[in-house]
């Protein structure tokens, strides 16, 4: 594979990095903390302003702070950094599994610079009506980052699924 087929993908990694950081700069402008910007579909989908200073479904919200600064922000970094070093070393990945992980690399991205760069936690902002699934009111907040992460890793997961049936 040659090495601009490599790195067409990372193209949804910047996308999703920009997107997401331009969503959560227009959410700090002009939604308040703990604020309801816009209620849609009678209360079901909320634009709020909600900050998160731990990890997926705040876990990890009573850390000491140096401990949440490894594990939320130097791991992830190095983690990131050897993803993207495996993507632009191999060949064994197709098509949309490269872009599938270029698209969670974005959303990890885009987290990370929350992490790194905003002391109250990372942006939160799209709220959903739960209708007490799994003992829950409303699905935790999440951002484009977040969302980037879960379609792509799921797009990730079908495709490896997928990709041995046809082997």
């Amino acid at each position: 594979m040659e090495n601009s087929d490599r790195r067409l993908p990372f193209i949804l990694t910047l996308a999703v990095v920009l997107l997401d950081q331009l969503t959560k700069w227009l959410i700090t402008v002009f939604i308040p903390i703990h604020g309801i910007g816009a209620s849609f579909m009678g209360g079901f989908f909320r634009i709020i302003h909600a900050r998160n200073t731990a990890i997926a479904f705040s876990i990890g919200t009573d850390m000491p702070q140096a401990l949440k600064i490894i594990l939320f922000s130097a791991v992830p970094l190095i983690v990131l950094g050897v993803i993207a070093f495996y993507l632009l070393k191999t060949d064994s990945l197709t098509k949309l599994q490269r872009w599938a992980a270029c698209g969670i690399l974005g959303g990890g991205a885009g987290n990370l610079v929350d992490r790194i760069f905003r002391p109250l936690g990372v942006v939160d902002f799209l709220d959903v009506k739960f209708y007490g699934l799994f003992g829950l009111d409303r699905w935790p907040t999440f951002n484009v980052a977040d969302a980037a992460i879960v379609v792509c890793g799921f797009l990730l997961v079908i495709s490896f699924f997928n990709s041995k049936k046809i082997s």
